[in-house]
């Protein structure tokens, strides 16, 4: 049963002090697998794919006929319902554009930023315990508004060597190029160093097991990466006013995701803290996930009592959850509030699943904490920026004795030196 806590503020620290840390196996683990697809390529990913998932493949690569066949088989209301997911996912995104920009204000010299998307982007789609079409249109739809023109997709498939229709069709909508069928830190190292089939990508993006995260932190810096995140959170910030039963829904929609997801109620009503604390144990009777939701629930769980919603606000700003409801009757009172949140969810009837399918607002949030220093999956991701300069050589004239003695200041007098002699002649 999920625990009640008196003292916010405390249970708050609490959470932060046990933020998830790899374990040295993983580590050793990861460093090998990635050192052997290094090593051996497609050799390594078809080993892997026997060990892990219990499949011998002949090819890792997806063909445009089983995308077809994907596709045709979901349905014409899903394909409708990825359609609307997409374009309200790119109408959310296009408005992240950034533009080049010019300044030539003064004369002889001309300074400018280009905005420029990456050439191939890899993203990772989790497979496992269930299919994520969800995070294949959060994943592509956002590079392909950047102007990344290789969307480049990994995940597992099947016993059957089958990846699920609906991840295909999403793919297939979104607007993925290649699709291979590998998962796990192997399929990481494949993105990050490249194989015999799998290109090599200037970018892995996407969400991951503990071996998909330990392998993205472990490739940074031979190729970019979005975040290393965690297992899922939500944070309720509910009143007296709620339905316990909605609130309760709502924690066990994190819940279900997997043993180590994290679902927290805070509530200045310690009647409604018992009532979803009760709800909870009902709900989790008639969950199809329900042994995963009540490991969460009972491991990770927990209900804080707080005296009022301001310091609700500052237990959120403390535990910095990936999701966070406000569900209260005025939410936009609280949301100036609320200054570490992957995403916020105003009012009572926006549960958490709104944002991950259809709203249009990415899903791929900063989790264990990180929204206090990043923040969602965005246009900005797949982009970036170069500057550029320009000066005459009368416009160079009139500072260059400053250049030179900034940089003899510093100790480099080459630096200096080389500003210098353009105007040796002069002398």
């Amino acid at each position: 049963m999920i625990r009640i806590y008196d003292s916010g503020k405390a249970a708050a620290e609490d959470m932060c002090r046990a933020a998830k840390e790899t374990g040295n196996s993983v580590d050793e683990i990861v460093r090998g697998i990635i050192e052997d697809v290094k090593v051996r390529g497609d050799a390594a990913l078809f080993d892997y794919g026997e060990k892990f998932d219990g499949v011998k493949l002949n090819s890792l690569r997806v063909t445009e006929d089983e995308i077809q066949a994907a596709a045709d088989s979901v349905g014409e209301y899903f394909l409708e319902t990825l359609t609307i997911a997409k374009e309200n996912i790119r109408d959310f995104h296009v408005r992240q554009k950034r533009e080049n920009y010019v300044i030539n204000e003064k004369e002889g010299i001309i300074l400018g930023q280009r905005i420029i998307p990456l050439d191939a982007v890899g993203i990772y789609v989790p497979g496992g315990k269930a299919s994520y079409p969800s995070s294949v249109l959060m994943n592509a739809v956002p590079a392909e508004v950047a102007g990344v023109k290789d969307i480049i997709m990994v995940t597992p498939c099947g016993r059957d060597g089958k990846i699920p229709d609906v991840i295909l069709a999403a793919a297939k909508i979104a607007g993925v190029t290649k699709i291979f069928k590998t998962g796990g830190a192997q399929a990481v190292a494949a993105l990050a160093y490249g194989t015999e089939s799998v290109p090599k990508v200037d970018k892995i993006t996407g969400p991951g097991n503990i071996y998909v995260s330990t392998a993205k932190g472990m490739v940074s810096g031979i190729v970019g990466i979005d975040m290393t995140a965690g297992p899922s959170d939500i944070l309720v910030l509910a009143d007296g006013t709620c339905d316990p039963r909605y609130v309760a829904a709502d924690m066990l929609s994190q819940a279900e995701h997997d043993e180590m997801a994290q679902a927290v109620l805070v509530t200045d009503s310690p009647a409604l803290a018992e009532k979803v604390r009760d709800e909870i144990e009902v709900q989790l009777t008639r969950l199809e996930r329900e042994e995963t939701a009540r490991a969460s629930i009972e491991r990770n769980g927990k209900i804080i009592i707080v005296k009022d919603m301001k310091e609700g606000a500052e237990i959120s700003n403390l535990i910095a959850p990936e999701h966070i409801e406000i569900c209260t009757d005025d939410p936009f009172a609280l949301l100036n509030e609320i200054k570490h949140a992957g995403a916020v969810f105003l009012g009572k009837n926006v549960p958490e699943a709104l944002g991950d399918y259809l709203a249009g607002t990415n899903h791929i949030l900063p989790t264990d904490g990180t929204a206090k220093f990043s923040g969602p999956l965005s246009v900005d991701d797949f982009t970036k920026k170069s500057n550029f300069i320009y000066y005459t050589k009368e416009a160079l004239e009139k500072v260059y004795p400053r250049i030179v003695d900034f940089a003899d200041r510093e100790g480099f007098t080459a630096h200096g030196r080389s500003v210098s002699i353009r105007f040796e002649d002069k002398k």
